[in-house]
């Protein structure tokens, strides 16, 4: 009979999330969920898996607290901020575009009208 192996969910993520691609997939998955707080939970499992906060401070030239408080459940990170945490595991932040959820009036002032692609 073969012997069943199992692996915590923490060492699969921590072997998958250094994978940059991965990474990038996971934490663009947290961000779509729509709140910072799940966000923040994704990048903190990128960086835990990639060498931890220790090293992090070193290659952003942030303090270990300065990064425990931007990623922590409460942080409020400026994009400057995350960008330079995001560039460390090579991955950058992006905007897409997507067909709009209602029908949303252009600004008063706009004479520029958005037409969806064909």
């Amino acid at each position: 009979m073969k012997k069943i192996t199992t692996v915590s969910h923490d060492s699969y993520m921590k072997k998958v999330l250094v994978n940059r691609e991965e990474a990038a997939a996971y934490i663009n998955a947290a961000a779509e969920e729509g709140e910072l707080k799940y966000l923040l939970v994704a990048i903190r499992r990128v960086v835990g898996a990639n060498g931890g906060m220790g090293a992090l401070a070193k290659a952003t030239k942030m303090s270990r607290t300065t990064l425990y408080k931007t990623l922590s459940p409460t942080g409020n990170p400026e994009v400057g901020t995350l960008e330079a945490i995001l560039a460390v595991y090579g991955i950058r932040m992006g905007f897409f575009a997507v067909n709009p959820v209602n029908n949303r009036t252009s600004h008063p002032r706009s004479t520029h009208t958005h037409h969806p692609a064909p």
